[in-house]
This record gives C-alpha cells, structure tokens and sequence, in this order.
C-alpha cells in the first residue's frame, strides 16, 4: 500500500471515529451492535447468494436463481454449450466498463424480481437486453452476415429467425424436472455436517 493510500485510509478513519464520538454515550453501544447486526447479515446474504461467482464468467453462476436452470440446461445441451458462456451473449463486450456497468444493471435488477418472488412464468429478453444480444449474436457469426444485408438490418432479431441457444420458450413448470441440473451448493454445508456428527453420538 502507498503512503498516499495509508495518509487517505487514516483521514477517512480518523472522520468516522471522529462522528462516532460525536453520538451520546448511551447510543455508542446500540449504535454499534446494530453496524454488527447490519454487517454480518450483508456478509451471510453475500455467502448464500454465492456473491462471488458473479465476478467470473462460469455459466454455473447462472444457476444460482432456479429459475434459470431451464435456461442452463437448454444451453449446456446445445451447440452454444461448446463455444460460448452465458456472459459471451448477454453482456456488452465493447469496453470493460460498458461489460461491468451492464453487467450489475442487470444483476441487480435480476436479484430483485428473484428476492420478491416477481418473476414471470416465460422468460423473455429484456427491453435493454434485446440490442445487447443482438450485436453480440452478429459479433460472433459476422463472417456469415458479411455479404448478408441484413447484417445492418436493425427492425428484426436474429432469433424471430433463428432459434436461439435455449430452443423454444417454455414457462419453467413445462420443463421436465430431469433436465435440471443440481443447484450449486448454497454453503450451508456446516450445518450439515454439525447435524450429521449429532446424529452418529450415542
């Protein structure tokens, strides 16, 4: 770490130590035992949500919500499944940052109709997702729409022609439960453990 990072980090420490003390002596303690409570449920929502996964590109990551396991396995099973993961068609590859940006737009918004138990029976694309597919859909096969005007067409999807990775939309109670893979471990696999070793005691 460089000096002007350990100069910043002490300027920012010394300001909130500096608020804290400036709360009642009677609320000090309650303040405090409530920024406990708030940090470790933020830290347990990030660990059973799998939070990290979400850094990479590993199609697994997808798996995370149940209602995308259709979608996982109609991919993994498809030509798609050999060339491409799910960040290679659904997020922007300009930039770096046009990749990050849309990236948590779109997690964020996923994780709020998933928590609140908002999600539609069919998945569609969404209104920002349609362009994003689409540049990517010609980005990969542009060696095929060269001599193609339709590659500058813009009023038609590649998919009202062509069927896409994931095949035919079906809601996700039309799916057979067979083809759904395992969901990936939650981490709660401690407990587990903790409740089998209880079980083995005479």
């Amino acid at each position: 770490m460089t000096d002007s990072c350990r100069w910043s980090m002490g300027v920012i420490m010394e300001q909130i130590k500096d608020g804290f003390n400036k709360v009642p002596r009677g609320w000090q303690w309650g303040l405090s035992v409530c920024l406990g409570v708030v940090i470790g449920m933020a830290l347990v929502v990030a660990r059973i949500s799998n939070a990290q996964s979400y850094l990479s590109d590993a199609p697994e990551t997808c798996m995370n919500c149940h209602v995308m396991t259709d979608a996982y396995a109609t991919w993994q099973r498809g030509s798609h499944g050999r060339a491409a993961v799910c960040n290679d068609c659904h997020v922007p590859h300009e930039n770096l940052a046009a990749k990050w940006a849309f990236k948590a737009m779109d997690g964020t918004k996923h994780s709020a109709v998933f928590t609140l138990r908002r999600e539609p029976q069919v998945l569609h694309l969404s209104t920002l997702a349609r362009p994003v597919v689409q540049a990517n859909c010609i980005r990969c096969h542009k060696d095929r729409l060269d001599m193609i005007r339709l590659a500058s067409v813009s009023e038609r999807a590649c998919w009202d022609c062509h069927q896409g990775p994931h095949g035919k939309v079906h809601g996700l109670s039309a799916s057979p439960e067979v083809l759904r893979p395992g969901l990936p471990n939650a981490g709660w696999n401690w407990i587990q453990k903790g409740f089998d070793h209880d079980q083995t005691q005479p």
